[in-house]
């Protein structure tokens, strides 16, 4: 009897961990299944890689996994959860950054001309003549002149080369200017909100604009921007500025065509010392709080550039902070009145708001007919929305270091891009005002994007396809994207040797 009744615990036994292994199996087979179908789904998932490039991907990736695996074990060290300030000089020891800022990003396509040049940059501007100074507290004016400026200041007003040569140290003099062109130079980075990083980008914003109007400081401001842009291997730019607001000394102000006639003149001279950058578009901006008049001003305006300057031509835009300036429903008549005739290009979304007048801005950028959506950040909370886009291919341009420096998002892993990415979406990324905040023109956005947004997951794929969007969504024709796609695939093949070569030869073994 206990001989049948072992026989049989021993056959059940037998059949439960049978059973329990093919279970075990099976759910190890259905959860991969699972995973790939989300990793396929995601953007860039579908590229097929070449084994050359499957090569770089494992280099990339063995860097990448190893810099999030340590930063899960030593939070406290270096940590993308923070404030891009607090790790901002830390990202160029990294490798996987080594690898982004050597790869050819195609195009930057939400740049604000304003404020694209680096803070070292600046610098060297104000060693040109005629430059006045006047600090007012740890506030610094300046201005171009032939001589004192009437412009009231509670202090002297001196030449930035007096003042400089009368220095000790002409090194020191330059990193205390340097500090004025760039947010929270002067002390600790804002962790009150966004009203107060507001205000430090708009006083970055007011020194640079004066030290940028006058025409020739312009010209080499300009130029040196596009040099930024090429040397981070950006072959493509679309521009937003207004056409307004620079000067001669003879008390002559320029606006308008001068200013599109300027930039594609310097343009043209930075291709000639830089053959194999392929060009900039421009959007004219119109801020959102100026009056009627003048909105309809530069509408047409860009209605002329369109008719006289097709090669520059992109379109319209309306910038300005979206929590506290009018919206795209307050500018309907105007903008509506347009719509057929000219491209628009709209910030709207740039808000951490929810079911107000700001992150509503989406619904009439998306009724206007937007060719993208600058920033996109409320989306998320308009699954609606997001079906739209999706369905009728609107390209989203986010620009995730700024939404970090302007309180939008304190920890960037739980920046909305991440579904955005997961979803598959067409996502762009840019850079918005690199300048301002001391970041690389682009290789810093990609780099926090890849590092702290993306799912650790996300490979080469994923870097090659927002390359390519950014040329899929741009405002070129289709001969243009072509010839982009044509150079960008040469550059693309250039950069995949180089990687093996580096590697090869021990180059990011170092960190």
């Amino acid at each position: 009897m206990w001989g049948v009744i072992c026989i049989l615990c021993s056959f059940c036994l037998t059949a439960i961990l049978t059973e329990a292994k093919f279970v075990d199996t099976d759910y190890k087979k259905q959860r991969e299944e699972l995973l790939q179908k989300e990793f396929e789904r995601s953007l860039g998932g579908n590229l097929v890689l070449s084994e050359d490039e499957k090569t770089v991907n494992d280099i990339l990736m063995y860097w990448k996994n190893k810099e999030l695996d340590e930063c899960f074990r030593n939070p406290d060290r270096f940590n993308l959860s923070k404030s891009y300030f607090t790790y901002r000089d830390y990202i160029n020891m990294s490798n996987v950054y080594k690898i982004i800022r050597r790869m050819p990003k195609g195009g930057a396509l939400h740049i604000h001309s304003s404020l694209m040049l680096d803070a070292d940059g600046l610098v060297k501007l104000t060693y040109e003549d005629h430059l006045y100074c006047c600090y007012e507290g740890d506030d610094l004016k300046l201005q171009f002149s032939e001589a004192i400026p009437e412009r009231p200041c509670t202090d002297k007003w001196s030449l930035v080369s007096d003042l400089r040569n009368a220095s000790d140290d002409v090194i020191a003099f330059d990193n205390e200017l340097r500090k004025h062109f760039i947010m929270y130079g002067k002390g600790d980075y804002n962790t009150s909100g966004a009203n107060d990083s507001w205000k430090e980008f708009n006083r970055v914003y007011r020194i640079t604009k004066s030290l940028n109007s006058y025409i020739p400081a312009r010209k080499k401001y300009f130029y040196a921007g596009l040099k930024n842009f090429y040397e981070d291997n950006v072959m493509y730019m679309e521009i937003r500025s207004t056409a307004f607001g620079i000067f001669e000394f003879n008390s002559t102000y320029h606006s308008g065509m001068y200013l599109l006639n300027l930039y594609q003149e310097i343009t043209e001279n930075f291709k000639k010392d830089h053959p194999d950058f392929f060009g900039i578009k421009f959007i004219l901006t119109s801020h959102r709080d100026l009056d009627t008049v003048l909105v309809r001003q530069n509408l047409n305006l860009t209605r002329q550039i369109k008719k006289e300057m097709p090669e520059m031509y992109a379109g319209f835009d309306l910038v300005g902070r979206e929590d506290s300036g009018k919206t795209l429903l307050d500018r309907l008549p105007e903008l509506a009145e347009m719509k057929n005739e000219i491209n628009y290009y709209f910030h709207a979304g740039e808000t951490a708001r929810y079911g107000t007048s700001s992150d509503e801005n989406l619904i009439d950028a998306i009724l206007l007919g937007t060719r993208r959506i600058g920033h996109g950040y409320a989306l998320l909370k308009h699954p609606n929305l997001l079906s739209i886009i999706q369905q009728k291919d609107i390209a989203i341009e986010v620009n995730v270091i700024s939404n970090n420096v302007l309180s939008l998002v304190n920890d960037v892993r739980n920046h909305p891009l991440a579904t955005y990415l997961a979803l598959g979406l067409p996502v762009v990324l840019s850079s918005d005002d690199p300048g301002v905040w001391g970041a690389d023109p682009l290789s810093h956005d990609f780099y926090v994007t890849f590092v702290g947004v993306a799912s650790k997951r996300s490979d080469l794929r994923l870097l090659k396809q927002l390359a390519i969007n950014s040329i899929k969504y741009s405002a070129l024709d289709d001969k243009g994207k072509t010839n982009l796609f044509r150079i960008f695939n040469s550059r693309w093949s250039d950069f995949i040797q180089e990687i093996i070569q580096l590697n090869a030869r021990g180059e990011f073994n170092s960190a």
